[in-house]
């Protein structure tokens, strides 16, 4: 036993009790003795019975449970030991076979090779990012690529309020137009800053399960969008014009090659879950058991059920190896904490391919699984304006507290409970501490989360496996599709596109003379120099008030439909970077010649 472990928490350096040496007398003697039998009965009761109790799965039907096993263990260990190696061997051959079996075409009808997308991917960021009149984001019209999405793309949504014209969405996916009214030849037209992806599920030409390719036509200015609903997303219409519309190439031959394109992160998991499912039910050791499924499922969710973006498998297996190696060795410390005090001399091979790994794959695959939680991202702008994330949250608390008061007991019954007491009170106090630190905000990650709530799963119990299992999932995940991003970030990090609460522009009564329209303003808020007007989402005037740029005039575009107009101010950063204050909500011009004002509040 270390010098630590004969002073703490048990015994005091004369080898007695810490709580019977001379100056813990000496300090009972001051107390009063009702309040200190109190104390001691609270004490003992923490402690836990003496002897402690050990918790131990008893399996159900543990003789079946172990039959394969007890097979298995007549071999000789070297020959068991080869086995293993085979078997992982040839998991990683056929994970290999099937990535280059399904790696790109060279070509897709013609257009050449195609482009790797996000499920985020547009070709019109913003109306601020494509400058002023969209010059940064040319060409407008006739270009075409090909180009290949990711499978599980329909259910991708903005998780911040998005404005189409005088209309704001959040929380679903960002497709604009895909109704054939909007066109002249019958063709599904997008607007511009549409997600290329969820425009192109909803248009047949890829499936959401699969993935695939396909081949993009830009199309220039369109007058009008219309909505529609179909292959499970539903756009949004829009009423004006817009600079930049795309299609999709329809053509015999596009069709066929794309055909070939798919996305092979279905086969890869089923491949992976059956590997580490097998390895569960044959491997009796912990550190076999941990370290091998640990591998298999790190790599499947970095190249293929949830990996960060990429442009070609070389340059993702790149990123992925520089997210692992750090990760296995706080995998290594994982082990020693947690999983070994859980799977040591454990005999419930298939309850623990069942709660553990079953377990395992629901965290690591949260993308596909927890992400059926209507929570985004635990802020408070984010609780109160996503629909039943209150709830939700409420709920998960009532869980966890539950899940905590039960394990808590466990600890007790072992005699563990004050050391993780003082466990998590020093993780307590130093999350106190960052969240102290000043323009830094704490965010707790998948990986983070993982990583505070393990040392609580460091017992036997069918709990503990399942949590357990939950949890280093969880830690898989964070990592191999985030990497190690960092504890503490800044507001704007965390913000992200999100509104700032800065001060808005007050508009004077606009001047309108037949097809023009004049807007003027009061004075700039601090900080900023300018003001910026968007005009149907597209950036088209952006002054210095004191060059004296303090109106904007505008000459109607579009004769038969509404304009929408939104103004904000801007300031000048050195080395060319701007940047923009909130936007108010749109004012409607309509055709008749009506102005409405912008409603209250900001975009």
């Amino acid at each position: 036993m270390s010098s630590i472990d004969s002073t703490f928490p048990g015994t005091a350096p004369d080898n007695r009790p810490w709580h019977d040496g001379p100056r813990w007398k000496k300090i009972k003697s001051r107390i009063p003795a009702p309040v200190a039998a109190r104390t001691r009965k609270v004490e003992q009761w923490f402690r836990g019975p003496e002897p402690a109790k050990p918790n131990r799965i008893t399996p159900f039907f543990e003789r079946i449970q172990t039959f394969h096993i007890r097979l298995f263990a007549r071999l000789p260990t070297f020959a068991r030991g080869c086995i293993f190696v085979c078997a992982f061997m040839l998991w990683l051959v056929i994970f290999g076979v099937i990535l280059s079996k399904d790696s790109l075409p060279s070509d897709i009808g013609g257009f050449g090779a195609p482009v790797r997308l996000s499920c985020t991917a547009r070709l019109w960021p913003s109306g601020q990012s494509c400058g002023l009149n969209g010059v940064n984001c040319l060409p407008f019209d006739d270009s075409s690529f090909a180009f290949t999405c990711p499978a599980d793309c329909a259910g991708v949504q903005v998780l911040n309020p998005y404005t189409i014209g005088d209309t704001s969405i959040v929380y679903r996916p960002l497709v604009v137009g895909g109704a054939p009214e909007g066109s002249d030849d019958n063709d599904l037209i997008y607007r511009g800053d549409s997600f290329i992806c969820g425009a192109a599920i909803q248009a047949g030409i890829l499936t959401d399960t699969s993935g695939g390719c396909g081949v993009v036509n830009l199309s220039g200015e369109r007058t009008t969008y219309g909505s529609a609903a179909q292959n499970g997303i539903s756009s949004v219409g829009f009423n004006s014009t817009f600079p930049m519309s795309f299609d999709f190439d329809q053509s015999e031959q596009v069709l066929s090659d794309s055909a070939k394109c798919r996305d092979p992160r279905w086969g890869l998991l089923a491949l992976s879950t059956i590997f580490t499912a097998l390895f569960s039910l044959f491997t009796t050791h912990p550190a076999t058991f941990f370290g091998s499924i640990f591998v298999i499922t790190f790599w499947q969710i970095a190249m293929a059920s949830d990996p960060p973006s990429y442009s070609d498998y070389p340059s993702l297996a790149s990123t992925a190896l520089a997210s692992f190696l750090p990760a296995a060795f706080i995998a290594v410390i994982i082990y020693r904490v947690s999983v070994r005090k859980t799977l040591m001399h454990l005999n419930a091979q298939f309850e623990k391919t069942i709660l553990w790994v079953g377990a395992l794959w629901v965290g690591a695959l949260n993308n596909l699984t927890l992400d059926m939680i209507p929570i985004s991202r635990l802020t408070g702008h984010d609780l109160k304006q996503q629909p039943g994330a209150i709830t939700a949250l409420v709920i998960i608390i009532l869980i966890l507290v539950a899940l905590v008061l039960y394990q808590a007991w466990c600890f007790r019954l072992e005699g563990r409970l004050p050391r993780y007491l003082g466990i998590y009170g020093i993780l307590a106090f130093c999350l106190l501490i960052l969240l102290a630190v000043p323009s830094l905000d704490l965010r707790i990650h998948h990986y983070i989360l993982a990583l505070l709530l393990l040392p609580g799963t460091a017992l036997q119990t069918r709990v503990s496996l399942l949590c357990q299992g939950l949890l280093v999932g969880l830690f898989i995940n964070g990592v191999a599709r985030w990497g190690f991003a960092s504890i503490l970030q800044t507001a704007a990090a965390l913000r992200g596109d999100a509104q700032l609460g800065t001060g808005l522009v007050s508009l004077l009564d606009p001047v309108i003379n037949a097809t023009n329209i004049t807007f003027s303003w009061d004075a700039l808020a601090r900080g900023y120099e300018g003001v910026s007007v968007l005009v149907n989402d597209v950036e088209r005037f952006r002054g210095v008030q004191k060059d004296g740029d303090n109106n904007f005039t505008w000459t109607r575009k579009a004769l038969d439909h509404p304009e929408f107009f939104r103004f904000g101010f801007v300031s000048y950063q050195p080395f060319g970077g701007v940047s923009y204050s909130d936007f108010t909500r749109a004012g409607t011009w309509w055709p008749n010649g009506t102005w409405v004002v912008p409603p209250p509040g900001r975009t």
